[in-house]
Protein backbone atom coordinates (compact mmCIF):
# COMPACT_ATOMS: atom_id res chain seq x y z
CA UNK A 1 0.00 0.00 0.00
CA UNK A 2 1.49 3.43 -1.22
CA UNK A 3 0.88 6.96 0.58
CA UNK A 4 2.45 10.10 -0.18
CA UNK A 5 4.47 12.29 1.94
CA UNK A 6 1.51 14.94 1.93
CA UNK A 7 -0.89 12.10 3.57
CA UNK A 8 1.19 11.26 6.04
CA UNK A 9 2.18 14.98 7.34
CA UNK A 10 -1.50 15.76 7.40
CA UNK A 11 -2.07 12.70 9.34
CA UNK A 12 0.91 13.70 11.65
CA UNK A 13 0.37 17.52 11.68
CA UNK A 14 4.11 17.64 10.42
CA UNK A 15 5.78 19.65 8.06
CA UNK A 16 7.35 18.60 4.87
CA UNK A 17 11.06 19.51 4.00
CA UNK A 18 11.72 18.20 0.49
CA UNK A 19 9.88 16.23 -2.11
CA UNK A 20 6.21 16.80 -0.87
CA UNK A 21 5.64 14.66 -4.11
CA UNK A 22 7.46 11.47 -2.82
CA UNK A 23 5.68 8.25 -1.81
CA UNK A 24 6.23 5.59 0.24
CA UNK A 25 5.18 1.79 0.65
CA UNK A 26 6.80 0.60 3.70
CA UNK A 27 8.32 1.52 7.37
CA UNK A 28 12.06 0.88 7.62
CA UNK A 29 14.74 1.86 10.34
CA UNK A 30 16.69 4.80 9.81
CA UNK A 31 20.36 2.79 9.34
CA UNK A 32 18.79 0.37 7.03
CA UNK A 33 16.76 3.07 5.17
CA UNK A 34 15.78 1.64 1.51
CA UNK A 35 14.20 3.75 -1.58
CA UNK A 36 10.42 3.38 -0.70
CA UNK A 37 10.61 3.69 2.81
CA UNK A 38 10.05 5.80 6.19
CA UNK A 39 11.81 5.61 8.91
CA UNK A 40 12.13 8.52 12.32
CA UNK A 41 14.57 9.51 14.30
CA UNK A 42 14.68 10.19 17.83
CA UNK A 43 17.55 8.54 19.42
CA UNK A 44 20.75 11.04 19.52
CA UNK A 45 22.69 8.18 19.00
CA UNK A 46 21.55 7.12 15.71
CA UNK A 47 21.97 11.17 14.11
CA UNK A 48 24.89 10.08 12.03
CA UNK A 49 22.42 7.97 10.20
CA UNK A 50 20.34 10.73 8.86
CA UNK A 51 23.07 11.97 6.32
CA UNK A 52 23.64 9.05 4.39
CA UNK A 53 20.31 7.09 5.02
CA UNK A 54 18.49 6.28 1.75
CA UNK A 55 14.62 6.07 2.67
CA UNK A 56 13.07 8.34 0.74
CA UNK A 57 11.87 10.51 4.15
CA UNK A 58 12.39 9.98 7.56
CA UNK A 59 9.99 11.68 10.63
CA UNK A 60 12.57 13.87 13.11
CA UNK A 61 11.38 16.11 16.00
CA UNK A 62 10.68 19.88 14.85
CA UNK A 63 13.23 21.52 16.50
CA UNK A 64 16.16 19.61 15.49
CA UNK A 65 18.98 21.19 13.85
CA UNK A 66 20.82 19.28 11.50
CA UNK A 67 24.25 20.00 10.73
CA UNK A 68 24.86 19.32 7.24
CA UNK A 69 22.10 18.57 4.01
CA UNK A 70 20.47 15.63 4.09
CA UNK A 71 19.61 14.00 0.76
CA UNK A 72 16.11 12.18 2.38
CA UNK A 73 12.85 14.19 2.59
CA UNK A 74 11.55 15.26 6.57
CA UNK A 75 9.05 15.36 8.25
CA UNK A 76 8.91 17.92 11.08
CA UNK A 77 6.77 16.70 14.27
CA UNK A 78 6.58 17.60 17.07
CA UNK A 79 7.62 14.02 18.65
CA UNK A 80 9.20 11.76 16.30
CA UNK A 81 9.12 9.30 18.97
CA UNK A 82 4.80 9.15 19.07
CA UNK A 83 4.66 10.17 15.75
CA UNK A 84 6.07 7.09 14.45
CA UNK A 85 4.45 4.82 16.96
CA UNK A 86 0.95 6.22 15.72
CA UNK A 87 1.96 5.13 12.32
CA UNK A 88 3.28 1.82 13.42
CA UNK A 89 -0.03 1.80 14.94
CA UNK A 90 -2.02 2.37 11.82
CA UNK A 91 -0.18 0.22 9.91
CA UNK A 92 -0.29 -2.65 11.85
CA UNK A 93 -4.13 -2.12 11.52
CA UNK A 94 -4.00 -2.10 7.75
CA UNK A 95 -1.78 -4.79 8.09
CA UNK A 96 -4.79 -6.87 9.79
CA UNK A 97 -8.00 -5.80 8.67
CA UNK A 98 -8.59 -9.07 7.17
CA UNK A 99 -12.67 -9.73 6.93
CA UNK A 100 -14.31 -12.99 5.74
CA UNK A 101 -15.40 -16.22 6.54
CA UNK A 102 -13.45 -18.38 5.35
CA UNK A 103 -15.25 -22.01 3.83
CA UNK A 104 -12.43 -23.67 5.20
CA UNK A 105 -12.94 -23.39 9.05
CA UNK A 106 -15.55 -24.91 11.04
CA UNK A 107 -18.17 -22.82 12.69
CA UNK A 108 -21.36 -24.81 14.25
CA UNK A 109 -24.82 -22.93 13.72
CA UNK A 110 -25.81 -21.80 16.93
CA UNK A 111 -22.78 -19.19 16.55
CA UNK A 112 -23.43 -15.32 16.36
CA UNK A 113 -20.96 -13.18 14.48
CA UNK A 114 -20.60 -9.72 14.90
CA UNK A 115 -20.18 -7.01 11.77
CA UNK A 116 -16.46 -7.10 9.50
CA UNK A 117 -15.88 -10.22 10.98
CA UNK A 118 -12.94 -12.84 10.10
CA UNK A 119 -12.32 -16.45 10.05
CA UNK A 120 -9.48 -18.02 8.62
CA UNK A 121 -9.01 -21.67 7.62
CA UNK A 122 -9.15 -24.27 9.95
CA UNK A 123 -10.66 -22.60 12.46
CA UNK A 124 -13.58 -24.37 14.39
CA UNK A 125 -16.33 -22.71 16.57
CA UNK A 126 -18.37 -24.79 18.97
CA UNK A 127 -21.85 -24.42 20.09
CA UNK A 128 -23.36 -20.96 21.31
CA UNK A 129 -20.54 -19.16 21.19
CA UNK A 130 -20.91 -15.36 20.74
CA UNK A 131 -18.38 -13.05 19.15
CA UNK A 132 -18.37 -9.51 18.76
CA UNK A 133 -18.05 -6.89 16.15
CA UNK A 134 -14.63 -6.52 14.12
CA UNK A 135 -12.93 -9.89 15.63
CA UNK A 136 -10.05 -11.40 13.91
CA UNK A 137 -10.00 -15.39 14.33
CA UNK A 138 -6.70 -16.70 12.35
CA UNK A 139 -6.25 -19.98 10.80
CA UNK A 140 -6.37 -23.30 13.08
CA UNK A 141 -7.98 -21.44 15.88
CA UNK A 142 -10.39 -23.41 18.31
CA UNK A 143 -13.42 -21.91 20.30
CA UNK A 144 -15.15 -24.19 22.61
CA UNK A 145 -18.99 -24.24 23.60
CA UNK A 146 -20.69 -21.16 25.58
CA UNK A 147 -17.54 -18.81 24.64
CA UNK A 148 -18.26 -14.86 24.98
CA UNK A 149 -15.62 -12.52 22.76
CA UNK A 150 -15.75 -8.83 22.65
CA UNK A 151 -15.89 -6.26 20.04
CA UNK A 152 -12.39 -5.50 18.38
CA UNK A 153 -10.20 -8.72 19.42
CA UNK A 154 -7.59 -10.58 17.50
CA UNK A 155 -6.88 -14.28 18.00
CA UNK A 156 -3.99 -15.44 16.61
CA UNK A 157 -3.17 -18.49 14.75
CA UNK A 158 -3.37 -21.82 17.17
CA UNK A 159 -4.65 -20.49 19.75
CA UNK A 160 -7.12 -22.50 21.86
CA UNK A 161 -9.78 -21.56 23.65
CA UNK A 162 -11.84 -23.66 26.13
CA UNK A 163 -15.58 -23.73 26.56
CA UNK A 164 -17.10 -20.90 28.85
CA UNK A 165 -14.41 -18.36 28.38
CA UNK A 166 -15.32 -14.81 28.74
CA UNK A 167 -12.91 -12.76 26.59
CA UNK A 168 -13.38 -8.52 26.64
CA UNK A 169 -13.18 -6.32 24.47
CA UNK A 170 -9.54 -4.90 22.43
CA UNK A 171 -8.10 -8.44 23.56
CA UNK A 172 -5.07 -9.64 21.76
CA UNK A 173 -4.27 -13.08 22.18
CA UNK A 174 -0.87 -14.62 20.16
CA UNK A 175 -0.31 -17.63 18.82
CA UNK A 176 -0.03 -21.06 20.49
CA UNK A 177 -1.41 -19.86 23.82
CA UNK A 178 -3.52 -21.68 25.65
CA UNK A 179 -7.01 -20.42 27.36
CA UNK A 180 -8.99 -22.59 29.62
CA UNK A 181 -7.26 -25.79 30.20
CA UNK A 182 -7.70 -28.08 33.20
CA UNK A 183 -6.20 -26.52 36.57
CA UNK A 184 -3.93 -28.66 38.02
CA UNK A 185 -5.71 -29.89 40.42
CA UNK A 186 -5.10 -33.95 42.03
CA UNK A 187 -6.27 -35.31 45.18
CA UNK A 188 -3.75 -38.05 46.76
CA UNK A 189 -5.92 -41.29 47.20
CA UNK A 190 -4.05 -44.09 48.26
CA UNK A 191 -0.47 -44.67 46.24
CA UNK A 192 -2.03 -42.74 43.69
CA UNK A 193 -3.79 -39.27 42.66
CA UNK A 194 -7.57 -38.68 41.72
CA UNK A 195 -7.85 -36.03 39.53
CA UNK A 196 -10.38 -32.94 40.63
CA UNK A 197 -13.03 -31.88 38.01
CA UNK A 198 -12.08 -28.52 37.00
CA UNK A 199 -15.85 -26.93 36.29
CA UNK A 200 -14.90 -23.15 36.27
CA UNK A 201 -13.88 -20.67 33.82
CA UNK A 202 -11.22 -17.98 32.61
CA UNK A 203 -12.30 -14.38 32.01
CA UNK A 204 -10.63 -11.75 30.67
CA UNK A 205 -11.66 -8.22 30.78
CA UNK A 206 -10.91 -5.17 28.13
CA UNK A 207 -7.70 -4.52 26.41
CA UNK A 208 -5.29 -7.39 27.75
CA UNK A 209 -2.30 -8.55 25.94
CA UNK A 210 -1.47 -12.41 25.87
CA UNK A 211 1.52 -13.52 24.45
CA UNK A 212 2.59 -16.14 22.45
CA UNK A 213 2.44 -20.14 24.29
CA UNK A 214 1.18 -18.33 27.41
CA UNK A 215 -1.14 -20.98 29.43
CA UNK A 216 -4.45 -19.38 31.43
CA UNK A 217 -5.79 -22.41 33.68
CA UNK A 218 -9.55 -22.87 33.89
CA UNK A 219 -10.95 -22.42 38.06
CA UNK A 220 -11.64 -25.37 39.75
CA UNK A 221 -15.30 -23.23 41.14
CA UNK A 222 -15.96 -19.70 40.11
CA UNK A 223 -13.40 -18.22 37.55
CA UNK A 224 -9.64 -17.33 36.81
CA UNK A 225 -9.24 -13.50 36.27
CA UNK A 226 -7.23 -11.49 34.00
CA UNK A 227 -8.50 -7.87 34.91
CA UNK A 228 -8.24 -4.76 32.32
CA UNK A 229 -4.99 -3.66 30.60
CA UNK A 230 -3.26 -6.84 32.22
CA UNK A 231 -0.04 -7.33 29.18
CA UNK A 232 1.48 -10.84 29.94
CA UNK A 233 4.41 -12.07 27.99
CA UNK A 234 5.42 -15.29 26.11
CA UNK A 235 5.68 -18.65 27.79
CA UNK A 236 3.99 -17.75 30.83
CA UNK A 237 1.58 -20.08 33.54
CA UNK A 238 -1.53 -18.60 35.22
CA UNK A 239 -2.78 -21.57 37.43
CA UNK A 240 -6.39 -22.29 38.20
CA UNK A 241 -8.31 -19.31 40.40
CA UNK A 242 -5.91 -16.93 40.04
CA UNK A 243 -6.85 -12.72 39.86
CA UNK A 244 -4.54 -11.07 38.13
CA UNK A 245 -4.92 -7.22 39.38
CA UNK A 246 -5.96 -4.37 36.64
CA UNK A 247 -2.13 -3.10 34.31
CA UNK A 248 -0.16 -5.74 35.71
CA UNK A 249 2.65 -6.70 33.51
CA UNK A 250 4.66 -9.90 33.77
CA UNK A 251 7.79 -10.97 31.43
CA UNK A 252 8.35 -14.49 30.10
CA UNK A 253 8.68 -17.27 32.13
CA UNK A 254 6.51 -16.57 34.70
CA UNK A 255 4.63 -18.74 37.18
CA UNK A 256 1.97 -18.22 39.39
CA UNK A 257 0.56 -20.72 41.24
CA UNK A 258 -3.29 -21.28 42.24
CA UNK A 259 -5.52 -19.13 44.15
CA UNK A 260 -2.84 -16.57 44.15
CA UNK A 261 -4.15 -12.76 43.90
CA UNK A 262 -2.09 -10.56 42.33
CA UNK A 263 -2.84 -6.74 42.76
CA UNK A 264 -3.15 -3.73 40.08
CA UNK A 265 -0.31 -1.83 38.44
CA UNK A 266 2.10 -4.97 39.40
CA UNK A 267 5.68 -5.27 37.55
CA UNK A 268 7.15 -9.01 37.04
CA UNK A 269 10.34 -9.61 35.83
CA UNK A 270 11.43 -12.82 33.70
CA UNK A 271 11.03 -16.14 35.52
CA UNK A 272 9.29 -15.18 38.33
CA UNK A 273 7.42 -17.82 40.53
CA UNK A 274 5.06 -17.24 43.17
CA UNK A 275 3.38 -19.83 45.31
CA UNK A 276 -0.33 -21.01 45.62
CA UNK A 277 -2.61 -18.87 47.48
CA UNK A 278 -0.64 -15.59 48.25
CA UNK A 279 -1.59 -12.18 47.64
CA UNK A 280 0.50 -9.65 46.14
CA UNK A 281 -0.01 -6.12 47.18
CA UNK A 282 -0.60 -3.10 44.46
CA UNK A 283 2.28 -1.78 42.78
CA UNK A 284 4.89 -4.36 43.76
CA UNK A 285 7.95 -5.11 41.60
CA UNK A 286 9.26 -8.15 41.45
CA UNK A 287 13.08 -8.96 40.03
CA UNK A 288 13.85 -11.23 37.30
CA UNK A 289 13.75 -14.69 39.01
CA UNK A 290 12.23 -14.22 41.96
CA UNK A 291 10.83 -16.90 44.15
CA UNK A 292 7.78 -15.47 46.17
CA UNK A 293 6.84 -18.26 48.86
CA UNK A 294 4.33 -16.39 50.98
CA UNK A 295 2.25 -13.33 50.97
CA UNK A 296 3.48 -9.46 50.14
CA UNK A 297 1.52 -7.27 52.03
CA UNK A 298 3.50 -3.81 51.45
CA UNK A 299 2.23 -1.87 48.50
CA UNK A 300 5.00 -0.63 45.91
CA UNK A 301 7.47 -3.02 47.73
CA UNK A 302 10.44 -4.35 45.44
CA UNK A 303 11.67 -7.61 46.04
CA UNK A 304 14.87 -9.13 44.69
CA UNK A 305 15.94 -12.92 45.13
CA UNK A 306 14.92 -16.31 45.39
CA UNK A 307 13.55 -16.69 48.23
CA UNK A 308 12.30 -12.74 47.58
CA UNK A 309 13.33 -10.05 50.19
CA UNK A 310 13.08 -6.46 50.34
CA UNK A 311 15.16 -5.21 47.07
CA UNK A 312 16.95 -3.35 50.23
CA UNK A 313 17.92 -5.90 52.10
CA UNK A 314 18.72 -8.18 49.25
CA UNK A 315 21.72 -5.43 47.99
CA UNK A 316 23.04 -6.01 51.16
CA UNK A 317 23.36 -9.60 51.66
CA UNK A 318 24.44 -9.68 48.08
CA UNK A 319 27.87 -8.10 49.46
CA UNK A 320 28.09 -10.73 51.94
CA UNK A 321 27.27 -13.33 48.86
CA UNK A 322 30.03 -12.65 46.98
CA UNK A 323 32.53 -12.51 50.00
CA UNK A 324 30.89 -15.88 51.32
CA UNK A 325 34.03 -18.24 50.51
CA UNK A 326 36.65 -15.70 51.72
CA UNK A 327 34.23 -15.75 55.06
CA UNK A 328 34.04 -19.52 55.45
CA UNK A 329 37.95 -19.50 54.73
CA UNK A 330 38.32 -17.18 57.55
CA UNK A 331 36.21 -19.29 60.09
CA UNK A 332 38.50 -22.12 59.51
CA UNK A 333 41.88 -20.29 59.75
CA UNK A 334 40.22 -18.98 63.31
CA UNK A 335 39.13 -22.43 64.23
CA UNK A 336 42.71 -23.62 63.50
CA UNK A 337 44.36 -21.29 65.68
CA UNK A 338 41.64 -21.64 68.32
CA UNK A 339 42.16 -25.78 68.57
CA UNK A 340 44.98 -27.13 71.25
Amino acid sequence: MEFSLSQIAQLLSGQIEGNTEATVHKLCKIEEGVFGGLSFLANPQYMSYIYDTDATAVIINADLILEKPVKTTLIRVENAYQAFAKLLEIYSQIKQNKVGISKQSSIHESVKIGENCYVGEFSVIGEHVQIGNNVKVYPQVYIGDNTQIGDNTTIYAGVKIYSDTVIGKDVMIHAGSVIGADGFGFAPSDASYSKVAQIGNVVIKDHVEIGANTCIDRATLGSTIIKKGVKLDNLIQIAHNVVVGENTVMASQTGISGSTKIGKNCMFGGQVGIAGHATIADGVKLAAQSGVPASIKQENAVFFGSPAMDAVEYRRAAIHFKNFDKIVKRLNNLEAKLKP
